[in-house]
């Protein structure tokens, strides 16, 4: 066998070794992420007017850091929960106000993060806002966490009102003081929201939309985004002032885990 032909070989072998070694079996390769169903939008898209303050997309919730399956900050819903909301923005911009969303449709994926999180009691980075009088042994116990959520099915959605104009909302920064999140109004974390009588995601009896603890501004603050959102079908949940779903929903049975990004409504915006 002459050198070159021994070369060759050798360089054959080497190929085909390096062919075994990058070559992916068909069920080992990553599989596409899931889409959403057709009828699924961008509340931009149906509701332009409605502002957008994603929360889960920031570090400033309650597990301190951007949430899994939040791509984008960007509010997904079945069409009929985007259609109720315009129909109440509608009716508040004749007021003088406007809707704010803080989180819409929630991926599977997502709420799997905040189990973890749950069950990690050594991170208590968050506590003097979210949960400052709440064991985080009891967050399950309590009904804060669970393993599933309403808003993988797409129709819940949590908000709040704003006063119009709206005044811009300081940025978080991470490792800043943090302040109870039922301290009075102008001790809380700012945000252009009407007072109330707590903070978004405020793990704590104060947040039950009816506590009569919570009077005055704060209680009509409530029960105007209340009425406002029940005259077109969306249904409070009373543990939580700010959360609310469509009914009937059009995928009650059904936990979705498709990512929150353009690229999930498949070509919609």
């Amino acid at each position: 066998m002459t050198r070159l032909s021994t070369t060759l070989r050798g360089m054959a072998t080497t190929f085909a070794a390096l062919l075994a070694v990058t070559a992916v079996p068909a069920t080992a390769q990553a599989e596409p992420e899931p889409k959403a169903p057709a009828d699924f939008v961008a509340l931009r898209t149906v509701a332009p007017t409605i502002i957008q303050e994603m929360r889960y997309t920031t570090a400033h919730n309650f597990v301190g850091e951007r949430v899994d399956g939040y791509r984008q900050p960007r509010c997904v819903l079945t069409r009929p929960a985007a259609e109720a909301l315009h129909r109440a923005q509608t009716r508040l911009l004749r007021q003088g106000y406007s809707l704010k969303v803080y989180d819409c449709y929630r991926p599977q994926r997502a709420v799997d993060h905040f189990v973890r999180w749950a069950e990690d009691l050594d991170d208590q980075r968050t506590k003097a806002e979210f949960y400052p009088e709440v064991d985080k042994t009891r967050l399950f116990t309590d009904g804060y966490i669970a393993e599933r959520s309403g808003h993988s099915r797409g129709s819940t959605v949590d908000l709040t009102i704003v006063k119009l104009p709206a005044k811009p909302t300081r940025p978080y920064h991470p490792g800043q003081p943090l302040v109870p999140c039922f301290a009075p109004q102008d001790e809380r974390f700012p945000d252009n929201s009407v007072d109330m009588g707590t903070g978004y995601d405020c793990f704590d009896t104060r947040s039950h939309t009816l506590d009569p603890r919570i009077q005055g501004a704060q209680r009509a603050n409530r029960l105007l985004l209340k009425n406002s959102l029940e005259d077109v079908g969306l249904v409070n949940l009373p543990e939580e002032w700010w959360h609310f779903t469509y009914k009937p929903e059009p995928y009650p049975d059904t936990y979705f885990d498709f990512p929150v990004s353009a690229k999930s409504l498949a070509g919609r915006r």
